[in-house]
């Protein structure tokens, strides 16, 4: 199995990773394809399963066999949603997670994509793909909505790293600036220290010497510290922090999206003027919560390693894993990879 064309995307899925496994990954996968015809998916996992599931979809075991952008790579174990990392290390090397991880390793896929268990698949990714040259740790980074429509913001770490260094916050910074420029376009992106306050004396010190640090690299922008309520500000196009923050901050900001959404349904089935007023403004409030959808933000990239990882949630629906799907097809077009090598490289020459 080798890569189609150097027009074509090769991207190694999980499809049994996640809660819901092929019934998800696979509808998603199809998805794909018709929106990318450049795109080439190898589906991982229990063949028999793949090909029953895709036979539903109109995709017979005839059609898979000569199929131009999908192929299925039989694996005979899955790493479970409860399984301990290092357990999944030592005895899942014929999962469906390790064997897309093997496949960007051997050059055979461009990128993984994987809804399954989120700590089995940051230590096989860093064991079999390795950091880049002068990564300490990869991290995870993901998109999440701004004030401004059209703009996004980006943060890191979200989880991968419970504590950091300011070494490490450093690397975070240039890895997303990076990313920000390449996936969303963003030239000189603001990079912000995520912080108690944005007075310079705030702070613990490896917070503090990371701003040092990040001010003393001329090639990137680094605006200074950011407080918690801004992060959706549009004041900063990336946000770093370590991963205890960044998950907290994440998992707070999403339970806050759905208080708000249940206060809002409640007030408008109170009374009569209330349901009048809901159906009026139903529209408005319909586009509102479009843009602030979860789904279409999933696809958290583990920045820092030799090749393309896109963590999706263990939940996803089908639309969410297909945009995290979209997600590494982005990144492999812009190389994201060589390009942070590249920023680092730089970085230490100006230091």
């Amino acid at each position: 199995m080798s890569l189609n064309s150097s027009n074509n995307l090769t991207i190694a899925l999980d499809v049994m990773g996640g809660d819901k496994g092929p019934l998800i990954t696979i509808p998603s996968a199809i998805m794909a394809i018709h929106h990318q015809p450049n795109l080439h998916l190898i589906l991982c996992g229990d063949s028999s399963v793949i090909e029953q599931v895709l036979s539903e979809h109109g995709i017979s075991a005839e059609t898979l066999e000569n199929h131009p952008q999908l192929s299925v790579f039989h694996t005979s174990q899955i790493v479970s949603m409860d399984e301990k990392p290092a357990y999944a290390m030592r005895t899942k090397k014929d999962s469906s997670m390790r064997k897309a991880l093997d496949l960007v390793q051997e050059g055979k896929a461009q990128a993984c994509v994987s809804a399954g268990n989120t700590g089995a698949l940051f230590s096989m990714a860093h064991f079999v793909l390795k950091t880049l040259p002068g990564v300490e740790r990869p991290a995870l980074i993901s998109s999440l909505p701004s004030r401004d429509h059209d703009k996004n913001v980006f943060m890191l770490d979200l989880g991968a790293n419970v504590f950091c260094d300011s070494h490490v916050l450093y690397q975070f910074g240039v890895m997303g600036s990076v990313l920000a420029e390449q996936v969303d376009n963003i030239k000189n992106p603001r990079i912000a220290l995520l912080n108690m306050g944005e007075e310079a004396i705030k702070g613990s010190d490896h917070i503090k010497l990371a701003a040092l640090e990040l001010s003393e690299n001329k090639t990137i922008n680094y605006i200074g510290f950011i407080e918690g309520s801004d992060i959706f500000s549009n004041k900063a196009d990336v946000i770093v922090c370590d991963g205890f923050v960044g998950n907290v901050a994440l998992k707070t900001c999403e339970g806050v999206a759905r208080l708000v959404y249940h206060k809002s349904k409640t007030i408008f089935t109170r009374n009569l003027i209330a349901k009048i007023l809901s159906y009026l403004l139903k529209p408005s409030f319909k586009k509102l919560f479009k843009t602030m959808n979860p789904d279409q933000y999933n696809g958290a990239s583990l920045i820092g390693l030799r090749g393309i990882v896109i963590k999706s949630h263990g939940n996803a629906n089908s639309t969410a894993f297909f945009a995290a799907i979209l997600e590494a097809a982005k990144e492999v077009e812009r190389q994201v990879p060589e390009k942070i090598k590249v920023m680092l490289e730089q970085g230490l020459s100006h230091q």
